[in-house]
């Protein structure tokens, strides 16, 4: 019995289970899967907002471009209404020169109708399983074709007009009483 209770012996006996730190580790283990679960439920969320937005930054382009478009032809018919008369009205516009003038402003007219159709079949059927932004950018393409067909109508009643001042001008020369 001496030898086991001798005062040189180093052992400390059975090493004991300490559950409290084991418990508090499975907590903390838990406590941080939840929250991981939390930020990829929040991921996936903001995620979807952001297709979302874009679906709907989509829809707002192509409305953007369908009312621009619907301006620019509104701007083309009223100049026709308006500088069209006005010019083929005039004395100094030739028989001849009448049908190519008209002929000449109804084929705008005619591919401004044409976009006005196409707009529509982009719109309001599911035109060859485009997406919104390929839509929104052929109606972007469309909205610089129409901004086109207003610039060529001004431009050509622009010239039209120097035709028709130009012939006046010419006829006060040419008809003027001569007083010397």
């Amino acid at each position: 019995m001496a030898l086991l209770f001798s005062l040189n012996s180093k052992a400390q006996g059975m090493p004991t289970y300490d559950n409290t730190n084991f418990i508090s580790l499975v907590k903390q283990l838990i406590e941080s899967g939840k929250q991981t679960a939390n930020i990829i439920k929040t991921v996936k969320f903001l995620k979807t907002q952001k297709e979302n937005i874009e679906k709907v930054n989509n829809v707002v382009r192509q409305l953007k471009a369908v009312r621009e478009i619907g301006r620019n032809n509104q701007r083309l018919i009223q100049m026709m209404q308006d500088d069209l008369r006005d010019i083929l009205d005039s004395p100094y516009i030739k028989p001849n020169e009448v049908s190519r003038v008209s002929e000449s402003f109804t084929a705008i007219v005619d591919n401004s109708l044409d976009t006005m159709d196409f707009i529509d079949e982009i719109l309001s059927s599911d035109y060859l399983k485009m997406t919104d932004s390929e839509r929104a950018e052929i109606l972007k393409e469309k909205e610089l074709e129409s901004k086109e067909m207003v610039s060529n109508v001004k431009t050509k009643t622009r010239r039209y007009k120097d035709i028709i001042s130009f012939r006046k001008m010419q006829d006060k020369i040419n008809n003027r009483e001569t007083e010397y």
